[in-house]
C-alpha cells in the first residue's frame, strides 16, 4: 500500500469534481461532532468527504458525494478531529525505527510531526538523517524532517561525536525536498548570541532556503539575551519550564512549545501562561520531545499530552488546537495539515466518549483507515538499514575496572569535589560541591553517590572521563551502561561498583549498542542495534525490553520516573548546570556560557 501524499495543486480537479458531486468520494464520514480547530467550535451532525488523500467537502449534507464504491464510516456519537501533530520529537528517543514509531503512534491518533534527527546525526551525520527521511516517506505519517543544527551540540572542544555538520551540510539537506522543513533546535544558543560563524551560517542557510529555525534557550527567560536569540530568526522553542518562559517567548513572536515527555513534566507549569495569565493560545504548542517506547505503550503519545493539558484546565478544543492547527501554522503547512477543511490532507481521527478523554478509536492518514480500536489495520513496508549503521560502537578497547578509578592529586585526606545532582522529571541538573575522602591517592565515593563515566565510541580515540553523580538511588552494587547518551552518544556508564561498571560497558559494546543493567544477581540487556540508538525489533518487543530495564533499575534502588530517559541526558553539554562528556565535566551558566571545569575545586 502506498501512502504517498500528492501536492494540493495536483489534486484540485478531482477535489472540485467530488465537492460538486460529479465524482464520488473514496471515503465519507457521516454524522459526527466536528472538532473545528479553525473556529474553536464543536459542530454537531457534520460529514466529511474524502477524495484520495485529501478532504473534498465538509458540511451538513453530503449525500451527493456518495457512490456505490464509496467507503462510508458512521461517526454517530463520535467526535471527528484532525490527526494530532507532534511539534518537536526525536524519534530515536523512542528507541524505535521510524516504521515502528509509526506503528506505535498512529493507533493513538498521531498522524504527523516535525522530527529532529539530531541523535543519529551525531553518530552518522547527513547520512543518518537521510536514512531516516527515506524511511519516513514510506509511512502514512505527515512527517517533516528538521536538519540537526548542533553536531556536536556544544562544539568539538567539549565532546567527541561521530560526525560534524555546518552551514554547507545544512544547505545540502534542504535540497532533498520540501518535507525537510526546518533547522532543528539550535542548542548552542551562546554561539548564536555571540555571533559564532558556524551557528550564524547555519541559520542563514535555513532562512535563505525559506525554512524555519527552531530554538533551545535555557538561560532564564528574563535574560536580556533572549531577544538577541530571537533576532537571529529563531521562531520556536521547547525549553519552556515556567509560565514566564512561555510568556516571554510569545511576546517576542516565538511559538512556545510545552513539553510532556516520559521524564520531562513541563506542561503543568507552562500551561498556566494560558490558564492563569490569560495569554492567547495561538502561539502555544504541545509536544513530546522524548518519549520512550515503554511510555508510548503505557501512557500514549500526543493523545496523552492533550489529555494531560485538558486535566490542567485547558478547554478541550483549545488543547486540540495546540496539537494540530497551531503546530501546522508554526511550520507554514496549515494548508495541508492541522485541520478538517476542504483541500487539507485527510488526516482524521474519530474519538469515543467525552472529548476530554481523547479516546481515539479510528485513525485515517492520507485518506486511508490505518488503525481501529488501538490496532494497526494497515501494513507498513519494511525498511532495512545498512550494516554500517548496525555496527557503530568503536571503542579503542573494552573498559576494565581500573578505568573507573578516580585518581586524586593528594595521597589522603579529603577534596572538594564537583558532583552532578540529578533532578527527577527535569532535564536540568544541579552542581553540588561535596567533600569526599581520599585514600591511597584514590577518591572514595560515599554512600548514596555513584561514579559516572563516558568512553568515546565513534573514532576509537580512547578518550574517557570519570566523575561523580548524586540522585541515582542504588541501594546495592549496580551499574548501567548505555550508548544513548545525548547528544554525542558515547558510552555512558553509571554505578557504584567498578567491576559491574566494566561489565555493563562491555555488554553494550559487544551488542553494538544498547542499554545494560548489571547487578550482583543478574543482568538485563536492551539491544539498540541501529546506530546504538534504536531497536531493530518490533515496537511491542522494544517496549517490553525498555520496561525490563526500568524494572531492574527500580529493583536496584533507582526509582526515578522513567530513569533511563533522565540518565541518558547526563552527557548533554548544553543543558544547565553540570554534565559530563568524554572530555570531562561541562558546566553551563548564564555568566560563563559553556565551559570545561575540573572535578576537584
Amino acid at each position: 500500500m502506498s501512502f504517498k501524499r500528492k501536492p494540493l495543486a495536483d489534486c484540485v480537479p478531482e477535489l472540485v469534481a467530488t465537492a460538486r458531486g460529479d465524482q464520488k468520494a473514496t471515503l465519507v464520514i457521516t454524522g459526527g461532532k466536528l472538532v473545528n480547530v479553525v473556529s474553536g467550535e464543536i459542530l454537531e451532525g457534520m460529514n466529511v468527504a474524502v477524495q484520495g488523500g485529501r478532504i473534498a467537502y465538509v458540511g451538513k449534507d453530503i449525500a451527493h458525494t456518495i457512490g456505490e464504491n464509496t467507503q462510508v464510516i458512521d461517526a454517530a456519537g463520535k467526535y471527528i478531529a484532525p490527526g494530532l501533530l507532534d511539534g518537536h520529537c526525536h524519534i530515536e528517543s523512542t528507541q524505535l525505527t521510524v516504521t515502528e514509531f509509526a506503528r506505535a503512534v498512529l493507533p493513538l491518533g498521531t498522524t504527523g510531526g516535525f522530527f529532529d534527527a539530531h541523535e543519529i546525526a551525531n553518530v552518522f551525520g547527513l547520512k543518518g538523517i537521510k536514512l531516516m527521511l527515506d524511511e519516513m516517506r514510506g509511512t502514512p505519517l505527515a512527517a517533516y524532517m528538521q536538519v540537526a543544527s548542533c553536531v556536536p551540540s556544544a562544539g568539538a572542544e567539549f565532546e567527541t561525536t561521530g560526525a560534524s555538520l555546518g552551514p554547507a551540510e545544512v544547505a545540502e539537506a534542504f535540497t532533498w525536498g520540501e518535507d525537510v522543513i526546518a533547522l532543528g533546535e539550535v542548542m548552542n544558543f551562546p554561539g548564536v548570541v555571540y555571533g559564532d560563524d558556524k551557528m550564524i551560517g547555519e541559520i542563514q542557510a535555513t532562512l535563505r532556503a525559506g525554512r524555519y529555525v527552531d530554538g533551545h534557550f535555557t538561560w532564564p527567560s528574563s535574560d536580556w539575551r533572549l531577544p538577541v536569540y530571537a533576532a537571529a530568526g529563531v521562531t520556536g522553542d521547547h525549553e519552556c519550564v515556567t509560565a514566564e518562559d512561555v510568556i516571554e517567548r510569545v511576546r517576542l513572536g516565538m511559538y512556545a512549545k510545552m513539553r510532556r515527555g516520559s521524564a520531562w513534566h513541563d506542561v503543568a507549569k507552562t500551561i498556566t501562561a494560558h490558564t492563569e495569565h490569560g495569554l492567547d493560545s495561538r502561539r502555544m504548542m504541545l509536544v513530546t520531545d522524548d518519549r520512550s517506547s515503554e511510555s508510548l505503550r503505557d501512557e500514549g503519545h500526543m493523545d496523552f499530552v492533550v489529555r494531560h493539558a485538558i486535566s490542567q484546565g485547558v478547554k478541550p478544543v483549545t488543547a486540540f488546537q495546540m496539537a494540530t492547527i497551531n503546530t501546522a501554522e508554526r511550520f507554514g503547512v496549515a494548508r495541508d495539515i492541522g485541520s478538517i477543511t476542504p483541500g487539507s490532507c485527510a488526516d482524521i481521527i474519530l474519538l469515543d466518549g467525552n472529548l476530554a478523554d481523547v479516546h481515539v478509536v479510528t485513525t485515517i492518514a492520507a485518506g486511508v483507515v490505518v488503525a481501529e480500536n488501538g490496532i494497526m489495520t494497515a501494513e507498513l513496508p519494511a525498511y532495512t538499514y545498512p550494516e554500517e549503521v548496525r555496527s557503530s560502537v568503536h571503542l579503542q578497547q573494552l573498559p576494565v575496572p581500573e578505568d573507573f578509578i578516580i585518581h586524586a592529586p593528594v595521597e589522603s585526606g579529603s577534596l572538594a569535589t564537583r558532583v552532578i545532582k540529578v533532578i527527577e522529571n527535569h532535564v536540568e541538573t544541579e552542581e553540588l560541591i561535596v567533600e569526599l575522602p581520599v585514600e591511597n591517592g584514590k577518591l572514595q565515593i560515599g554512600s548514596g553517590l555513584c561514579k559516572i563515566a563516558v568512553f568515546e565510541r565513534h573514532k576509537g580515540t580512547g578518550n574517557k572521563s570519570v566523575g561523580v553523580v548524586d540522585g541515582i538511588g542504588f541501594h546495592e552494587p549496580a551499574a548501567i551502561a548505555m550508548t544513548v547518551a545525548h547528544d554525542s552518544h558515547n558510552v555512558l556508564v553509571i554505578g557504584n561498583d567498578d567491576v559491574l561498571m566494566a561489565k555493563a560497558a562491555t555488554a553494550v559494546a559487544e551488542a553494538q549498542g544498547g542499554v545494560a543493567v548489571i547487578t550482583e544477581t543478574g543482568s538485563t540487556l536492551f539491544p539498540l542495534a541501529i546506530a546504538g540508538l534504536m531497536s531493530a525489533e518490533p515496537f511491542e518487543v522494544a517496549a517490553a525490553q525498555s520496561a525490563a530495564i526500568s524494572t531492574t533499575l527500580y529493583d536496584a534502588g533507582c526509582t526515578l520516573n522513567y530513569a533511563f530517559m533522565t540518565l541518558s541526558l547526563l552527557a548533554l553539554a548544553v543543558i544547565p548546570t553540570l554534565r559530563i562528556s568524554d572530555k570531562g565535566l561541562v558546566r553551563i551558566s548564564p555568566e560563563d556560557g559553556i565551559q570545561l571545569v575540573p572535578l576537584f575545586c
